[in-house]
């Protein structure tokens, strides 16, 4: 407009322009969200839920394997038993693969010790089966000789030639006994980095860390086990005649007369063993042996105190300690001190009528001096057959006198190893082997050996019958009848072991209950009748951790005494059991703290002889576990 001039109201410095910010629509900005957790499942699903699926698929057909080789295992089938653990050891080196493509999550707090963990336990599987392939590839040569099912590289030939062909062999697997070993040690140290605390009790129904646990502990065992009898295993050739003969003392205690290391020593055979053949030099009667000894010896107080009319300390008498290979070395002193020309032993073996019978039951029945030695129930005892017999020969007072009272036992003996012996081995050795060592880790059979590192080996094994010496808590419970008769052929044991917390210590109290059920039996030696059930006379020890301090014990007709033995704090007393009555013994005692481990673990030892008494754990009065103690036991108290 002419005439007008422009006038700017702003001033020279006008305020800045406002942008106005425009937001992004919400549901654009969560479709980036959901992008990225898209892609992150994507990876996820790439990286870790597809290979998780597969060692998920994998250990399901690694589960199916290992079944299998637990089936073929149970039925002793070496030959299936190779094909199956190949096959498993294949399994377990695809799982190993699969989960090495999640090795990379080993390094994320948390969830990385859980695959650290898989790869531990599939590591300490496959050592394992690399461990039973050798032990069965070993072991295939000799498998009609143990009873196994497989291809044995010497079947032909008599037994006699089958023995020596393995006795000269064995040290040729020796070294295979390193490698073995070896294996199971890899094995053990890869469980040994799982930390089993981390797991739940249960997902779901499924138990997760008792199991966990429960291997561990198995397997450990296991392989201290096997480590620890190697000297034993080394030592095989040497102790079966391989460059000399050996000579060893077989022992029968009557474990119907219970005795400390379990059973009256009625007994004995002399065996030799020369490049594997056995034979039996001679087998007599225990009171024979007593009578030719040229040197009495006084008899101990436990049996002044204890035992009836007996002042004098008798080779029959001399098992008078728990500890087998301590009663037993008493025994040998006293044998060559009074009887010089006995023939020297590499060891003694020693077996009670649990073990006869479950021969006669491989071997079938024996017939000698006119009587018949079976395993068939006999009325007259609710007992075998075998033993009745027994102990009518043995034991039934006579108007005259028999020169070979108890030599049918020497005679029994001496017919089973000549049967076991003389026939082929596929017909018994399988099944009398494997006998032989079940009796043995019940402790019907025990072994005590000169030869030290076969000697450490038994006792690895558990087969030496030793009072074991622990830094935990103990129980040892040991009843020795003298002149009882037979009555523990009747009398029924049931133990129970109750603990609570007191302070910072631990009060328990064993009841020990015993029952006679069965009429007494006419033990009048007038009348001649055999005499099996009297009156029991138990003198009872309890072996308790060193240290233990008694309370209280009631029960014992006689003094009692507290005392340290063997390492153990011992309480002792006496009672005795009439028949068709009752018993019972109750002694409380207080445990240190300082023995009581984290675990609560109790080492409960069976006393050879034994017929797996009855025991039952409570705390605070509460039961919490029942159980018959068929071998040494390891008992966790809930305190």
């Amino acid at each position: 407009m002419q005439g007008f001039t422009k006038i700017n109201i702003l001033g020279d410095n006008p305020p800045p322009v406002v942008q106005i910010e425009k937001k992004p629509h919400p549901w654009k900005r969560m479709s980036g969200i959901v992008g990225v957790v898209l892609v992150l499942i994507i990876l996820g699903i790439f990286f870790i839920a597809i290979p998780a699926s597969d060692i998920y698929q994998q250990i399901q057909k690694t589960s199916a394997v290992a079944r299998d080789v637990y089936t073929a295992a149970k039925n002793q089938d070496l030959e299936n038993s190779k094909v199956k653990l190949a096959a498993l050891k294949e399994s377990l080196v695809e799982t190993q693969s699969k989960i090495a493509r999640l090795g990379w999550v080993g390094t994320i707090p948390l969830v990385g010790g859980y695959i650290r963990d898989a790869q531990h336990l599939v590591g300490a599987g496959i050592a394992g089966v690399e461990a039973g392939i050798i032990s069965v590839d070993t072991l295939t040569p000799y498998a009609d000789l143990l009873g196994l099912k497989g291809k044995s590289t010497f079947v032909a030939g008599s037994a006699d030639d089958r023995i020596k062909t393995a006795v000269d062999t064995f040290d040729k697997i020796v070294p295979n006994v390193d490698v073995i070993a070896e294996k199971i040690s890899l094995a053990e140290k890869e469980l040994s980095q799982v930390q089993v605390e981390k797991y739940p009790e249960k997902v779901g129904s499924v138990s997760v860390r008792p199991r966990l646990s429960s291997i561990k502990s198995v397997f450990s065992e296991t392989a201290s086990l096997f480590v620890d009898a190697q000297p034993l295993l080394k030592q095989i050739p040497h102790l079966m005649g391989k460059g000399g003969t050996r000579k060893y003392l077989l022992i029968f205690q009557n474990d119907a007369e219970l005795r400390a290391t379990g059973g009256f020593i009625t007994a004995y055979a002399i065996f030799k063993v020369e490049n594997g053949k056995l034979q039996v030099e001679k087998a007599d009667d225990i009171y024979k042996l007593d009578g030719a000894k040229r040197k009495n010896y006084p008899a101990p107080k436990s049996i002044l105190t204890y035992h009836q009319g007996v002042n004098n300390l008798n080779l029959r008498d001399a098992n008078l300690s728990p500890d087998f290979a301590e009663s037993f070395k008493s025994f040998e002193s006293m044998l060559y001190e009074s009887i010089p020309e006995f023939p020297k032993i590499d060891g003694i073996i020693a077996l009670d009528t649990n073990v006869l019978v479950e021969a006669i039951k491989i071997l079938g029945e024996f017939n000698i001096y006119g009587k018949s030695f079976s395993s068939e129930t006999d009325r007259r005892c609710d007992c075998p057959k075998a033993i009745y017999e027994l102990e009518d020969y043995a034991t039934r007072p006579v108007a005259y006198v028999r020169e070979d009272r108890k030599d049918i036992i020497g005679v029994l003996m001496y017919q089973i190893m000549q049967r076991a012996m003389g026939v082929s081995p596929s017909q018994y050795w399988g099944r009398l082997f494997q006998m032989f060592l079940s009796e043995a880790r019940q402790k019907h059979v025990l072994f005590y050996f000169h030869n030290e590192d076969a000697q450490k080996g038994i006792e690895a094994l558990n087969f030496g019958g030793r009072i074991q010496q622990v830094s935990g808590d103990y129980l040892h419970i040991n009843d020795v009848n003298f002149a009882g008769a037979k009555s523990n052929l009747f009398v029924i044991q049931k133990v129970k072991i109750d603990s609570q917390q007191n302070g910072s210590d631990v009060q328990r109290t064993i009841i020990i209950s015993y029952k006679n059920p069965a009429p007494a039996s006419n033990c009048n030696l007038e009348a001649g009748q055999l005499c099996l059930n009297g009156i029991l006379r138990n003198w009872l020890r309890i072996y308790t951790p060193k240290g233990a301090k008694l309370v209280d014990f009631v029960g014992s007709e006689k003094e009692t005494q507290t005392y340290e033995e063997l390492g153990k704090t011992v309480f002792e007393g006496f009672f005795t059991v009439k028949p068709q009555g009752t018993s019972e013994v109750r002694v409380t005692y207080t445990i240190p703290s300082d023995v009581i481990s984290a675990e609560n673990s109790t080492l409960v030892q069976k006393q050879p002889g034994t017929k797996n008494p009855e025991y039952t754990i409570l705390t605070n009065g509460r039961a919490t576990e029942k159980f018959l103690l068929q071998t040494d036991k390891q008992v966790t108290l809930k305190l």
